[in-house]
């Protein structure tokens, strides 16, 4: 049998001290929490916004529709691509109750966002050919080729 130990009693000014700093680890906690939803929720709000302004419609004063606004399921459009994020987002906000590290899969929207500024944007203009190298190629053709026909005379 184990002997009885006396507990010591904690006077007044430790026990304030030890609640505020309990009291301030959850607070931190609940914010640190909040904040990654917040994130989530800044991308859900944002991405929608920006569809629901593509698709606003204009009328005329008289009531007709003069413009329905942009097709949002037009195919390989900027609609496709909020929709895709907005998707992304919460099969991630989903499967992470499972796990925190299924968060990382929010990681392919900027991957996706970086591989279509390369394809459309960025490698067409590394690769592209400058307007004077094509000139200088074809001068140097046309003098080999005049040289050969002088030879051959």
């Amino acid at each position: 049998m184990a002997p009885k130990v006396k507990v010591g009693t904690k006077g007044k000014k430790q026990i304030l001290e030890e609640n505020e700093a309990t009291l301030k680890f959850y607070t931190r906690v609940i914010l640190g929490a909040n904040l990654l939803l917040a994130l989530v929720l800044a991308v859900y709000a944002g991405s929608y916004r920006s569809m629901s302004s593509m698709a606003k419609p204009v009328f005329a004063e008289d009531g007709s529709l003069l413009d329905g606004g942009i097709d949002l399921n037009m195919e390989q459009g900027m609609a496709e691509h909020l929709k895709d994020v907005i998707l992304l987002t919460a099969i991630v906000q989903v499967l992470s109750s499972i796990s925190s590290y299924f968060w990382y899969l929010w990681l392919l929207a900027p991957a996706r966002a970086f591989h279509l500024l390369w394809v459309n944007i960025l490698g067409p203009w590394f690769s592209a050919e400058t307007a004077s190298a094509p000139e200088e190629v074809n001068e140097k053709k046309q003098r080999r080729q005049e040289r050969r026909q002088m030879r051959r005379f």
